[in-house]
């Protein structure tokens, strides 16, 4: 069955749907896509202009996402964080590749050890840094500490514009330090 994408035209956006499309096109595992699209993401990484001023402005509510590209098999999304706005606790459907275009992105990695979450990583994302992963093992939170308001491109392998969001679970479980 063939699903019509819905494309919103962005400067910088053609050579990564392109791409992306060639590299889900080799039917590779999870971990192996997120990480050829991580690959691209780094050669291919758009500037601030993928999305509108209004758009990268963001809400004082809440991180914002915008759709700008969804397909049967993949989607690309513009993310806009204000200063210490965060995720709740999560994990994702399929693998997601992320780029920083601005604002630095706090991430902690989680493992569930089923009545408890424990703290198992953090990684301090800066604008130009990709990176990528595939469940399982992607349990994390997002937060932007820097002062200014972040945007990060993401790209998820599953059609967004279906599920309304990549996310499969939130984990409401105490988190307990091995620190």
């Amino acid at each position: 069955m063939d699903v019509a994408a819905t494309t919103v035209a962005r400067p910088g956006l053609e050579p990564i749907v392109s791409g992306v499309s060639r590299i889900v096109g080799r039917r590779l595992d999870g971990h192996r896509t997120a990480l050829a699209v991580a690959a691209l993401l780094r050669e291919h990484l758009p500037s601030l202009d993928i999305l509108t001023p209004q758009e990268r402005a963001g809400s004082p509510e809440r991180y914002v996402s915008h759709l700008l590209h969804a397909e049967e098999h993949f989607s690309v999304v513009g993310v806009v964080w204000r200063p210490g706005q965060d995720t709740v606790i999560h994990d994702h459907v399929s693998w997601c590749t992320f780029g920083i275009l601005s604002g630095i992105e706090d991430e902690t990695l989680y493992r569930d050890l089923g009545d408890h979450l424990v703290e198992i990583g953090r990684a301090e994302n800066r604008p130009g840094e990709v990176s990528g992963f595939a469940p399982p093992g992607d349990i994390h939170k997002v937060r932007n500490t820097s002062s200014e308001t972040g945007v990060s491109l993401h790209v998820y392998g599953a059609d967004v514009s279906r599920l309304g969001s990549s996310v499969r679970r939130v984990y409401d479980l105490p988190v307990l330090s091995t620190r």
